[in-house]
């Protein structure tokens, strides 16, 4: 039977365990801390970062240019049409800065480094390299979990500020040549339309998100069953579960921003 029912008490189990998961994480995090030690080893958590942030730098400067690009053309020939073209810059600065950039970002670390993620450990489970590690006293969730779970989680919003950053660049360069707005023209009147609350708004999200990244693919990994073809299935999952819930909680947090702004 797989009916509706069921599949909402399947993902309610597996909400439970994500939580769950996050929860002992810090729990074993803390234990260290708590007896003067470090919670993993330095060495690791900057090689998370190195490959969530730098190593993503590439592929979001590249990805978000041509979207502002294409942003500012298509909305710009219909503003024309009105004689209210000027309106593009604030239109894409506010656009990426509160919704496209921490969207677009968070689906392409969901599809690059949390599928990383989920291989990475979904082969050190199936050839129980986890189990291993815990029978040498080394807790796996703070070894394994929260250096991946931190270097998402604060590196996400660095590249949502590379994100608008190129965004607006490949939007400004646009605009100049189709509707003959000068670029500084482009960034003076798109740093005139945000409020601080778009920036803020932008941040928390991208945090989000990055907590949500990070969590689902470490629990899709530390669940792998089944060997080689375990580990293909349970990284399809997380990016598909990844990209699902960040999508979902964006929509939920732009229904809880308008009503309490009213914007």
């Amino acid at each position: 039977m797989f009916g509706p029912w069921s599949v909402i008490r399947t993902a309610l189990q597996h909400l439970s365990s994500v939580v769950w998961l996050l929860a002992d994480t810090v729990q074993e995090m803390a234990d260290r801390v708590v007896r003067g030690r470090m919670p993993f080893r330095l060495a690791i958590f900057f090689e998370q970062t190195d490959r969530a942030g730098v190593g993503s730098i590439g592929l979001v400067s590249l990805v978000s240019f041509f979207i502002g690009l294409t942003m500012a053309l298509l909305t710009g020939y219909q503003l024309q049409t009105f004689g209210q073209e000027r309106l593009v810059p604030g239109l894409v600065g506010i656009s990426f800065t509160r919704e496209l950039g921490p969207l677009m970002t968070g689906i392409m670390v969901a599809a690059r480094i949390g599928a990383a993620y989920t291989a990475e450990l979904g082969t050190m489970t199936v050839s129980e390299e986890v189990e291993a590690i815990e029978a040498m006293g080394i807790g796996p969730l703070r070894f394994l979990v929260g250096p991946r779970v931190l270097a998402v989680l604060l590196l996400l919003p660095c590249l949502v500020v590379v994100s608008d950053f190129t965004a607006m660049v490949g939007a400004a360069l646009i605009s100049r040549w189709a509707f003959d707005i000068p670029i500084r023209h482009f960034f003076d009147s798109a740093l005139e339309s945000m409020l601080i609350r778009d920036i803020v708004a932008g941040v928390v999200k991208s945090c989000l998100f990055g907590l949500i990244i990070g969590l689902v693919a470490c629990y899709k990994g530390l669940c792998v069953r089944g060997g080689a073809a375990g580990v293909g299935a349970s990284t399809t999952n997380s990016v598909v579960i990844s990209i699902t819930i960040v999508i979902a909680f964006d929509t939920l947090s732009n229904i809880v921003l308008v009503s309490l702004f009213n914007s």
